[in-house]
């Protein structure tokens, strides 16, 4: 299906990234990695402006043009207890200040029917505590993936994916923890990776500023005190 084409996929040595990198492989794409991990195409930090700008021109000196753009790699995860002014930075600067400069550098090298996927989370609408710098940055590339359909109308479809609980090491669950989930499992890798290459591809022509959410339809249940099994509990300090 994508025989030829050139996907760059962030953070795609490991987890979530990886499973997308080896779906593109599968489908005849190159793939170009950038990871602070080994791995067989570039290593280096996406917080860093001068590592974006050897990237993406080591892209284009290999290849000249980009098909696919998939924003992969994950941001610090660190709360209001323990987050620094520099941790919290940091974060954005990976979780949303790569994604727009990278596309900026690759934007005049887009071929006919490009796509670019943000991956965002479902803590883009729901939170746990102590989850501040991730939830931010996670927020923030969900909003710049309908800024970068508009500003890229007519030339790249741009698309975000929210997952939810996935469990990179392909886990299977059983219990509440798979029952608690409307579809009765937890998330794989290869949940996301089939949603990356279907916005990526020709079937997906009228998709673009759209999120998402693959997480087993857990933020579409409601669910209260005594609903569903389910019971408030909690411990008074003493």
């Amino acid at each position: 299906m994508f025989q030829g084409k050139i996907a760059v996929i962030t953070g795609g040595a490991q987890g979530i990234g990886k499973a997308i990198a080896e779906a593109f492989r599968a489908e005849g794409a190159k793939v170009c990695i950038i990871d602070q991990q080994s791995n067989d195409y570039f290593v280096g930090d996406l917080a860093d402006q001068a590592v974006l700008e050897a990237f993406a021109a080591k892209v284009l000196a290999d290849h000249g043009h980009v098909d696919y753009l998939i924003h992969n790699a994950p941001p610090l995860m660190r709360g209001l207890d323990q987050c620094s002014y520099e941790d919290f930075n940091y974060a954005l600067r990976v979780g949303v200040t790569a994604p727009f400069y990278l596309t900026k550098l690759f934007a005049p090298h887009f071929a006919p029917g490009a796509a670019i996927v943000n991956l965002s989370s479902s803590r883009d609408r729901m939170s746990q505590p102590q989850t501040e710098s991730y939830t931010a940055a996670k927020g923030g590339i969900a909003a710049l993936t309908h800024a970068l359909a508009v500003s890229l109308a007519g030339r790249v479809r741009v698309n975000s994916i929210s997952p939810g609980w996935i469990d990179t090491d392909y886990t299977v669950y059983e219990g509440p923890d798979a029952i608690q989930q409307p579809v009765g499992r937890v998330g794989n890798p290869m949940d996301i990776a089939h949603m990356a290459l279907f916005l990526c591809s020709d079937k997906a022509g009228f998709i673009t500023g759209e999120n998402i959410c693959i997480d087993g339809g857990m933020t579409r249940q409601m669910i209260y005190h005594n609903d569903c099994g389910w019971k408030l509990e909690r411990t008074e300090a003493p």
